[in-house]
């Protein structure tokens, strides 16, 4: 017999948008567990990405569930884990665990 081997298919905007979920996420937590504003020059950098981190954090979902809709909801899409994770994400910034 052979086994037909299948891999994700994924293309290069779906990478990008799980990859910055993933940054987001660890901005978001980071920020959370560490004393960010210690140091004067890493609580200015933390500063300036606030508002890209915040459009991040509630636009990629929203930008990767469109995707995903497009795709006609393929469970071997990382969009679907973008979703996961940024919804994890908003759900970790409103109960702040």
């Amino acid at each position: 017999m052979e086994q037909v081997i299948t891999r994700f298919k994924n293309s290069r905007l779906s990478k990008i948008l799980f990859v910055l979920s993933i940054f987001v996420f660890a901005y978001w937590r980071i920020g959370h567990i560490i004393n960010v504003y210690h140091f004067a020059v890493v609580g200015a950098i933390f500063e300036i990405l606030w508002f890209f981190m915040i459009i991040g954090l509630f636009g990629l979902p929203i930008v990767a569930l469109i995707f995903l809709i497009k795709e006609k909801f393929s469970f071997r899409s990382l969009y679907i884990y973008t979703i996961i994770i940024g919804g994890f994400n908003i759900l970790l910034m409103f109960s702040i665990l």
